[in-house]
């Protein structure tokens, strides 16, 4: 705790998307440094971390995930096993490769332990994360979340959703589809009934080893739109939620609406979302009668986050800005106080 006390300081002096690459291939070299690499592993070593949860015929070593986004590409999936958590999801993940959104597209908000982001999917291509997972030595559960390409029309936009799970399908082990993201252009739209019964009905017909099939939803969406998605979900025997995305709501955040206007466009994270989010997740629970398995994320910043997430419905849970802001011994400090 005390190191991550004296480093974050110079990570957050620095831009966040320069800061999250010194901090990551910081770890990588760590855990490839003998003596060092053994000093991280003891994080995970904790019995704490031994909460097993068994759900979609998974067994998860814990409850607490690393969300999408994080690790995009899978390159460093083996260090960030070994700092206590429970599964990891990487992604999101397009057949070609694209460089996302023009820079800057990552700002903190401190004030609210918060950020913004208009990332964009940008990511090397399933192909080469692939391969790295193929590589990889932990046997941590690992999540692949896949979109679509931003040249990709809609109308055409299952089909890279068919590409990336096909390409992924044997390295790993269960799937979240992303249609929530609020920075790709019309992305959205696709959280509609026709395209996803269309979607899973064929992601289904070509899963055969019966791999669990998420669907990660906005937290933006009106209640008859919720309804909808949940009921569909159940009659095509989805194998659950993640609730949810960022929002693109801008009045939830405290600081000066004209600073965060400057911001523009992107999804906003932490603090801020963490009572939309579950009350997202309570309206799943409530209309599913608890037959629809939840993932939540969402604002996840200590153990009574976790409890709250858990008691309103939620199997397992997620975190990321929360990790960003706590640092690395944040697993731990989320378990040891369940």
């Amino acid at each position: 705790m005390g190191i991550y006390n004296f480093l974050k300081p110079l990570l957050f002096s620095m831009g966040p998307e320069k800061a999250h690459s010194v901090a990551m291939n910081g770890l990588k070299i760590m855990h490839a440094t003998p003596g060092i690499s053994g000093l991280i592993g003891s994080i995970s070593n904790d019995p704490c971390f031994d909460r097993p949860v068994e759900l979609f015929g998974l067994k998860f070593m814990n409850p607490i995930g690393l969300a999408a986004g994080f690790d995009k590409d899978a390159k460093y999936v083996d260090p960030l096993s070994e700092l206590g958590f429970g599964f990891i999801e990487i992604g999101t993940l397009t057949p070609k490769e694209q460089s996302g959104n023009p820079k800057p597209r990552l700002f903190r908000i401190p004030g609210d332990k918060a950020l913004i982001n208009r990332m964009g999917f940008n990511n090397d291509g399933v192909d080469p994360a692939a391969k790295r997972l193929a590589k990889r030595k932990t046997d941590l559960i690992i999540g692949g979340n896949i979109g679509k390409n931003k040249v990709t029309e809609n109308e055409k936009a299952m089909q890279d959703y068919l590409i990336c799970f096909e390409r992924l399908y044997s390295q790993v082990d269960y799937f979240t589809i992303n249609v929530s993201s609020p920075n790709t252009p019309g992305l959205r739209e696709l959280q509609e009934r026709p395209f996803l019964t269309q979607l899973f009905t064929e992601l289904e017909r070509r899963n055969e080893e019966r791999k669990p099939i998420l669907l990660k939803i906005a937290p933006d969406l009106e209640d008859p739109q919720l309804d909808d998605i949940i009921d569909l979900c159940l009659e095509l025997n989805v194998s659950g939620i993640i609730a949810t995305n960022t929002t693109i709501r801008r009045n939830l955040a405290s600081i000066d609406q004209k600073e965060i206007e400057k911001i523009g466009n992107g999804g906003l994270s932490g603090v801020p979302v963490m009572d939309l989010s579950t009350g997202v997740l309570e309206k799943i629970s409530k209309r599913s009668q608890e037959r629809l398995p939840i993932i939540a994320s969402g604002g996840i910043f200590g153990p009574d986050d976790v409890k709250r997430k858990m008691d309103a419905g939620a199997k397992l849970v997620q975190v990321y800005t929360g990790f960003i802001y706590e640092g690395p011994y944040f697993v731990k400090k989320l378990l040891k106080s369940l």
